[in-house]
C-alpha cells in the first residue's frame, strides 16, 4: 500500500487546476492542509477582506475535499518561521511520507520553503515543489539570458513560449473514498467581507468566469477603462488566493475567443495576465523588490514631502479631485477598485503630492482583498517612476483630464461621491468653490500645475 501524500496548500486555494493536489492524488491517497500564519499576515499588511475571502474558500475547499473522502486540516502557527516544525510534526503524526506544494515568487514564501523542504528532508520526509503557479512558469529571458526589464520584449517572448506549450489545465483529484466530514470552525482571523460582490464558492468562481468570457471578453478593450462600466471581470480577488488557476483562465479564453472567431493570441485580457506572469517573475530576479527598494537604484534619492494632512485626505477619499475621491471610496467600501482608478490614485498620491509610493503601496495592500505583492508593488513603481518598465518621471496624470475621459457623464462619480449627485456631467469634474460650498464638498489639496512641476523638478535633480 502506497503511502498517504501530504499536499500543503498556500496562495492555491483550489481543487481545479492545482499542480500539486492532482500530482500528489497519481502518486495514491493524500490529505491536504492549510497553515494560518495570521501575524505573518499582518507584518505583509494583508487585508481583512483578503483574509476573510480566504477563510470562506477554506470552508468550501473542506466540503469539497470531504465529498471525495479526502482529509482536510487546518493549522495554524503565528509566523512562517514555526512552519517547519509544525509540519514535522504534522507529518510523523500522521505517518505522511511526502510533502506536495507549488512554488511561490516572494521572497519571504522563498525562503519559508527551503526551510520548510531542510526540514522535513532531514527527518526522511521528501518535498515535492511543483512549477511557479503562472502561466508560463520557467524564466523568460532575452537572448542573452537576462531578464526582461521592459514588458513589451518581455510578452513577445512570453506568448511565443505559451504558443509552444499548450499546456492543459490540471483535473480535479480523484474520488479517494466514501464521503467523509471534514470539521472546519471558523477562525479568529477570519473577517467579515463583499461576500455578495466575491463569493468562495468554486463552481461560482468557475461560472463567473465563463460569464466574463462569454460576455464581455469581445468588447474588454473598449471598456475596460471606464469605472461605471461592468467591463472587467473582477476576478482578481480570486487570482490573489489562487481560488482560480492561471491555466484555467487560458482554456476559457481559448475556448470562448473560438467561440466567438477572435484569435486568442491578440486577447487583451490575455496580456493582462502576462503582466502577472512579469511582475511575479522580476522578484526571483530582483530580490531587492521585496525589500522595500525601488528598481531604479538612483529614484532612492527622491526627496519625498511630509504631508500627513495630505495623505489622511488621500486615504479617506476628501482630496477634493473627484474621481480621486470616488476611486478611494470604492476602494474603503468593497476592499477593490478599477485599475484605471489605481493608476489615478497612485500618481496623484506620488506625483501631485509627492508622497513616498511605499505609503500608497502599504495603504492598497491593507485594503485591498485582491492584495497581491508582486503586482501591487509593481503598479505602484510603475505609477512613482521608480520601477521596472515604469512611466516616464514627466508623465503626470491630470485627474480632471482623466475624469473627463474616463467617466464623461460623472456615473462613477455619482456612485461613490453622493454629494456631487446633483451637478451636471460637466460640473462634476471639477466644482467650483461655490458648489462645493453648497453640497459640502472640500477644496482641492493642491494646485495641480505648481504640483505637477514639483514632482518633474524632484525627478530631473537626480540627473544633477
Amino acid at each position: 500500500m502506497k503511502p498517504t501524500q501530504l499536499v500543503w496548500l498556500r496562495n492555491d486555494l483550489r481543487l481545479d487546476d492545482n499542480p500539486a493536489l492532482t500530482r500528489a492524488r497519481q502518486q495514491g491517497a493524500i490529505h491536504v492542509v492549510f497553515i494560518a500564519t495570521p501575524k505573518q499576515w499582518q507584518l505583509h499588511d494583508e487585508s481583512l477582506a483578503k483574509q476573510g475571502l480566504k477563510a470562506a474558500s477554506l470552508r468550501d475547499i473542506a466540503d469539497q475535499l470531504a465529498a471525495k473522502g479526502i482529509p482536510f486540516t487546518l493549522l495554524e502557527t503565528d509566523y512562517f518561521a514555526g512552519i517547519p516544525k509544525l509540519l514535522t510534526d504534522f507529518c510523523q503524526q500522521q505517518q505522511l511520507e511526502a510533502l506536495w506544494f507549488n512554488q511561490e515568487t516572494p521572497l519571504d514564501e522563498r525562503r519559508r520553503d527551503e526551510a520548510v523542504s531542510h526540514a522535513l528532508v532531514e527527518s526522511g520526509i521528501a518535498c515535492h515543489a511543483q512549477d511557479l503557479d503562472l502561466l508560463v512558469s520557467a524564466p523568460v529571458l532575452t537572448q542573452q539570458d537576462e531578464p526582461f526589464k521592459v514588458f513589451t520584449p518581455y510578452y513577445r517572448r512570453w506568448l511565443q513560449i505559451l504558443q509552444e506549450m499548450q499546456q492543459a489545465s490540471y483535473a480535479e483529484p480523484e474520488q479517494q473514498d466514501k464521503a467523509i466530514t471534514n470539521e472546519y470552525i471558523k477562525p479568529d482571523w477570519a473577517n467579515d467581507y463583499r461576500d455578495d460582490l466575491w463569493p468562495a464558492n468554486e463552481k461560482a468562481v468557475l461560472k463567473k468566469l465563463s460569464q466574463f468570457c462569454r460576455k464581455k471578453i469581445k468588447v474588454y478593450p473598449e471598456q475596460r477603462d471606464f469605472p461605471a462600466e461592468p467591463a472587467t471581470s473582477t476576478l482578481s480577488p480570486y487570482l490573489a488566493i489562487g481560488r482560480i488557476g492561471p491555466r484555467r483562465l487560458l482554456a476559457s479564453i481559448q475556448y470562448h475567443c473560438s467561440e466567438q472567431n477572435m484569435h486568442w493570441q491578440d486577447n487583451d485580457w490575455l496580456r493582462e495576465l502576462a503582466w502577472r506572469d512579469f511582475y511575479r517573475q522580476l522578484l526571483i530576479h530582483f530580490p531587492r523588490l521585496s525589500m522595500e527598494k525601488p528598481f531604479k537604484p538612483e529614484t532612492d534619492h527622491v526627496v519625498w514631502r511630509e504631508d500627513e494632512p495630505g495623505f489622511k485626505a488621500w486615504c479617506e477619499g476628501n482630496t477634493g479631485f473627484p474621481i480621486v475621491d470616488a476611486a478611494m471610496r470604492q476602494l474603503l467600501q468593497t476592499g477593490w477598485m478599477h485599475n484605471r482608478l489605481r493608476m489615478i490614485v497612485a500618481s496623484f498620491l506620488t506625483k501631485l503630492l509627492l508622497i513616498d509610493w511605499r505609503r500608497g503601496e502599504q495603504f492598497f495592500m491593507q485594503h485591498l482583498i485582491d492584495g497581491e505583492f508582486a503586482a501591487n508593488n509593481g503598479g505602484w513603481q510603475w505609477s512613482a517612476s521608480t520601477g521596472v518598465d515604469a512611466a516616464p518621471y514627466f508623465r503626470v496624470f491630470n485627474p480632471t483630464r482623466q475624469s473627463e475621459r474616463f467617466d464623461p457623464d460623472g456615473d462613477f462619480i455619482r456612485r461613490f461621491v453622493p454629494e456631487l449627485k446633483p451637478l451636471s456631467s460637466k460640473q462634476i469634474h471639477n466644482p467650483s468653490d461655490q458648489l462645493r460650498t453648497e453640497t459640502d464638498y472640500p477644496m482641492p489639496v493642491i494646485d495641480y500645475k505648481p504640483a505637477r512641476q514639483a514632482a518633474i523638478d524632484a525627478f530631473a535633480n537626480l540627473k544633477s
